[in-house]
């Protein structure tokens, strides 16, 4: 008899098929309460940073290029007070295969599904994550699947991610292309039902432990080169991966007064998964509609417990506009002579801003570039915004609004860093927990659970419990 592949029985049988996916047994790091062994699941990846430094560099990732940025550093420091302006440096992410830092993650997980002896890998992503996992495939023989939420309803797609399937395609990938929508993890579950392959998911432990090796070469290169560990390192948050991967590589490298920060764009009021939303958002990663529901709740992932867990490493968060990230897109071409894509770029602007807040004799580091391309260029990009009823303006960027303007700044120095309280997404943290587990009263292992979930004291976790109206 065939199985029913309907909604409502694929989610039903999701956990029994997502270990059949990855060999991971989630049940083995459940504690009692609402809590869960988050290291000894990291640990299940079972390869130290040396040997994922090794695998990456036999797949063509790696070792790429640490940059200082010193004519940026110069203009940040024409707007900063006198003895500010740290020194902005880049790590070129942009030098791996398939152009972008997910190519690390793709590597793990892809040597992970052949050392288990899978045929294939799937990945659901629009993104560059889907070329990394394409790339390493075709370099080790296996089979890929993409599964791709790229139109609205009338079959319009953004000119980014109609790219990123052709190269998924080039890369001898099959892609599955959906409107946006939840049939998206539907699709994902029912093909690795029907494959048998491997889930190359951006947030199994496979996923997140591949970033480390960035951090851990940030601080090495840092060191080599300064002396010193860098002061401030700037991840562009979105689901979360990247910031874990690289602060949790920082602390392998001992680098642990370096300050993590993310940074993501401004898109409030469009919702991440609204068809009518969809093709309004001028930038399609990085952005605030994605990056703060998994902020303040990591497991709404298609893994049974996410990987990425920003709140655990996250020391700032800042937020910019969107006609800020493509004013220093075109800035870094301009002043610099590297044209970059605009995830990378996103925590570039960020750090243009907070090296103005810092010493002259330190370091800011935006720890990742991406490729770019045609449909990842600044005009089209532009122009897509236009198509779609977006003005596109000069003026001060604190005027933007998402998905009807869109506002360069008229001089750098309107250029902000706008902070993002983190003592509210931490809240909203514990009230995703009583909400999501149904909870009337917590334990002490659920209370030093959340403890170390949003890096916050006793006395602030059960503050908010209370106030919850939740019994200790």
């Amino acid at each position: 008899m065939a199985k029913d592949m309907s909604y409502e029985a694929l989610n039903a049988r999701k956990n029994e098929i997502m270990k059949a996916a990855m060999q991971i047994s989630y049940e083995d790091f459940e504690l009692a309460g609402i809590g869960f062994n988050y290291e000894k699941m990291m640990d299940e990846v079972g390869y130290s940073i040396e040997e994922m430094r090794k695998m990456q560099l036999e797949n063509a990732v790696g070792n790429t290029p640490l940059l200082e940025m010193r004519n940026l550093t110069a203009l940040a420091r024409k707007y900063a007070p006198a003895g500010k302006g740290a020194r902005i440096l880049v790590k070129d992410e942009a030098c791996n295969a398939s152009g972008s830092f997910k190519a690390r993650r793709a590597a793990i997980a892809v040597q992970q599904a052949k050392k288990l002896g899978y045929k294939g890998v799937i990945a659901a992503t629009s993104g560059n994550y889907g070329a990394a996992v394409a790339a390493q495939a075709a370099m080790n023989g296996l089979k890929c699947i993409v599964v791709q939420e790229c139109y609205d309803n009338d079959k319009i797609g953004q000119p980014e991610i109609l790219e990123k399937q052709r190269i998924c395609e080039a890369y001898g990938a099959e892609v599955v292309q959906l409107t946006v929508g939840p049939e998206l993890f539907t699709t994902f579950l029912g093909l690795l039902e029907e494959t048998g392959y491997f889930n190359a998911s951006l947030y199994t432990p496979f996923g997140i432990a591949g970033v480390e090796t960035l951090g851990y070469e940030l601080a090495e290169q840092c060191r080599q080169r300064y002396g010193k560990d860098p002061d401030v390192v700037v991840c562009t948050n979105a689901g979360g991966g990247n910031l874990t991967g690289t602060a949790r590589g920082l602390i392998k490298a001992d680098a642990t007064k370096t300050q993590v920060v993310g940074a993501s764009i401004d898109l409030k009021g469009l919702h991440m998964a609204s068809n009518g939303d969809f093709n309004k958002k001028s930038c399609t990663t990085g952005h605030t509609g994605f990056a703060i529901p998994f902020v303040t709740w990591p497991d709404r992932s298609d893994c049974p417990r996410n990987a990425a867990r920003t709140l655990r490493y996250m020391d700032r968060y800042v937020i910019v506009k969107q006609g800020e990230v493509f004013y220093i897109t075109q800035a870094l071409a301009v002043l610099e002579g590297y044209e970059r894509g605009p995830a990378g770029n996103t925590s570039l602007t960020a750090a243009f801003v907070l090296a103005q807040e810092m010493n002259e004799d330190e370091i800011i580091i935006v720890q990742e570039t991406e490729y770019t391309g045609a449909g990842k260029h600044t005009m089209p990009q532009l122009t897509f915004a236009k198509q779609n009823g977006v003005d596109v303006l000069f003026g001060d960027p604190d005027n933007e609004i998402p998905g009807k303007t869109l506002v360069f700044p008229e001089d750098p120095g309107m250029i902000k860093a706008r902070e993002y309280d983190l003592s509210k997404a931490k809240k909203s943290y514990i009230h995703n927990c009583v909400k999501n587990y149904d909870m009337a009263t917590a334990s002490e292992e659920d209370i030093n659970y959340i403890m170390d979930e949003i890096k916050e004291s006793r006395e602030f976790v059960l503050a908010e419990l209370k106030g919850a109206g939740i019994t200790i």
